[in-house]
């Protein structure tokens, strides 16, 4: 029964994605300026996972005596981490949306903390295997 009621309010959620005129139906019209700001953080998400998912093509074809096993992870990790991101930035713009409307506290998420601490493993990883030089 709980896990009925928590898949029925994620796809409420991701409904929101695709029908942003719904989210205006809640609560008041917060000044323009911060639904604005909201929207530029989104595309800076949005930035990110494009970062992340070209690091990934990068890694592909610009390391290819790596190891396939290692660059094959680090790609794929890239990749997800890119993913994730874009899925994140409209989860976390509705999220922000819906709180300015009913005058909550913005919705807090530990996101980008794990998302930093990945890149930087995964960017130290990197360094390291190219540093000894690992190859075939």
């Amino acid at each position: 029964m709980i896990l009925t009621d928590r898949l029925r309010s994620i796809g409420a959620g991701v409904r929101l994605w695709f029908t942003p005129a719904r989210v205006r139906e809640e609560g008041t019209t917060p000044d323009y300026r911060f639904s604005l700001a909201n929207e530029r953080t989104f595309l800076a998400w949005l930035r990110t996972g494009l970062a992340l998912v070209g690091g990934g093509f990068a890694v592909d074809q610009f390391l290819p005596r790596l190891h396939d096993v290692l660059r094959t992870t680090c790609t794929v990790v890239l990749l997800v981490g890119g993913a994730l991101c874009a899925v994140r930035a409209v989860n976390h713009w509705v999220r922000c949306e819906r709180a300015m409307r009913r005058g909550e506290d913005l919705p807090a998420s530990r996101f980008p903390a794990v998302l930093a601490v990945a890149v930087g493993l995964l960017a130290a990883a990197m360094v390291v295997l190219v540093a000894i030089g690992w190859t075939r």
